[in-house]
């Protein structure tokens, strides 16, 4: 298993540096630019609102803010949690290629697999966050790198749950074999 994470490395910093590439390239735009609000508003209509009545019912703090369907209207709530798990899915996807890529760096030492990943991707959430801070429009947000931060642990503990898994069962399978 391990020599398979070896032989494809390349391949997984590809990745890293493609999901870096859309994340500079989203955080270049301003939100003007990047809003679906408008998209949203034309393909539902007003009267075409779904998850509306769950999402009467809810109401959080994030970001120093209140949020709510009442504070921010249907389409902007709406939005936030498309905008949020965006921020999530893309660091998730960002934690696995790191922890992919540098998994081989870190030999039977467990808390480095997860530990330098990990700080990788939240370091690069904190510079995406600073860049958008000097994009018009745009305001960078603690809560955001928080929230990009748990995106990129739950990738990593996650493929490194399944490592685990898979390298076990192949010392079951072949108890004698050196390769794992």
């Amino acid at each position: 298993m391990h020599k398979k994470l070896k032989n494809n490395q390349k391949w997984f910093w590809l990745g890293v540096i493609l999901v870096e590439l859309v994340l500079f390239i989203s955080s270049s735009l301003t939100y003007k630019q990047q809003t679906t609000i408008p998209f949203m508003e034309k393909y539902l209509g007003s009267n075409n609102r779904p998850f509306y009545s769950f999402l009467k019912g809810t109401g959080f703090h994030y970001g120093g803010k209140y949020q709510s369907l009442g504070n921010d209207g249907y389409f902007n709530f709406l939005e936030f949690f498309i905008r949020k798990g965006a921020h999530f899915g893309i660091y998730f996807l960002l934690g696995l290629f790191i922890c992919l890529a540098l998994y081989s760096y870190f030999s039977n030492n467990w808390f480095l697999r997860i530990f330098i990943p990990w700080m990788s991707a939240t370091g690069l959430a904190a510079f995406d966050e600073f860049h958008q801070g000097i994009t018009g429009g745009r305001s960078p947000m603690i809560a955001d790198v928080i929230l990009d931060s748990f995106g990129s642990i739950c990738a990593i503990l996650i493929v490194l749950f399944i490592i685990y898994l898979i390298s076990r069962h192949q010392k079951k399978r072949h108890p004698f074999s050196m390769e794992y």
